[in-house]
């Protein structure tokens, strides 16, 4: 399966190119040459910057916020653009969007995506820290679960969407795939989550960490069969990822997810939930605008 490239900025619902351009493709660099590449070196210099703002506001985000419906984001009345994003499926602005933070982090760095996605109409945007003192990705999938069932009490909604950064994702991943969480998780994205692990994770010996390392249980688990899981899986992964190692881990290949997985050249881990390309690709498959069918490649800008 070919892997589509994300572009820097693509359009809110622009459809992708197709495989049939006729287009040269540009060569792929490798080694130290894509390292040095000017794409590289911006991408490394935005998460420098990145890093230093997301600093600041990281004590703003310690209390998890609970997720209240803005009569001010509607549908309608909308930009062109935004009646576009929901054209096949108005209703799907309303479902519950929960976006879950990574390891030693919480909410705040959703700062920009979450206000990107009630800018493209989506009208139930929260977020859900998780304690920094977490003990292994099981328990979190559980009180993210339990999570996820205070959202749709409190909206009326029988399902949401997920959104999960880094550890997040994998810990989403793990209650659609593991624990009945796919009644619930209409669509799961996830931001350079460790599907394979990272080899970083062999620096420390916490319980955690050592499950984060490649060919852990944790990972021979997440391996095995789930023929019934109905959680829809886009991969989000990058190529000058500096936490996924290598950055190929970023991708979820179970054949039983059947997984969309989307390549975005140049940008680093903590830059990706900031990325306005990011943002964009999330937006469209919430909206339901991404498929299978779409796993083709694109052009890189």
């Amino acid at each position: 399966m070919q892997v589509p490239v994300l572009p820097s900025t693509p359009a809110w619902h622009a459809p992708r190119a197709g495989a049939a351009s006729d287009a040269p493709a540009a060569p792929r660099r490798t080694g130290l040459r894509r390292l040095v590449s000017p794409a590289a070196i911006t991408g490394s210099l935005t998460e420098l910057a990145w890093v230093g703002a997301h600093t600041l506001l990281y004590p703003l985000g310690t209390r998890t916020e609970r997720l209240r419906p803005d009569g001010s984001y509607r549908p309608h009345p909308q930009p062109a653009a935004v009646r576009a994003l929901f054209a096949a499926d108005p209703l799907a602005a309303r479902i519950p969007v929960v976006l879950v933070h990574g390891l030693v982090d919480n909410r705040s760095v959703f700062a920009v995506m979450r206000r990107g996605l009630r800018r493209r109409g989506f009208t139930q945007v929260g977020t859900w820290n998780y304690s920094p003192l977490l003990r292994d990705v099981e328990s979190a999938a559980e009180a993210l679960g339990q999570h996820i069932e205070e959202v749709c009490r409190a909206t009326g909604h029988d399902r949401v969407h997920v959104v999960g950064h880094s550890l997040g994702g994998l810990v989403a991943r793990y209650l659609v795939q593991r624990l009945g969480g796919d009644a619930r998780v209409e669509s799961l994205v996830t931001l350079g989550t460790p599907h394979g692990g990272s080899r970083w994770a062999h620096v420390l010996p916490t319980r955690l960490v050592r499950q984060l390392r490649p060919g852990s249980a944790l990972f021979q688990e997440l391996a095995a069969p789930a023929p019934a899981c109905r959680t829809r899986v886009t991969a989000v992964y990058s190529d000058l990822d500096q936490m996924v190692v290598p950055s190929s881990a970023g991708r979820c290949d179970h054949p039983d997810l059947q997984a969309r997985n989307v390549l975005v050249p140049g940008v680093g881990h903590m830059s990706l939930p900031i990325h306005r390309g990011v943002v964009d690709e999330v937006a469209a498959t919430l909206a339901g605008l991404r498929t299978e069918a779409d796993d083709t490649p694109v052009a890189a800008a």
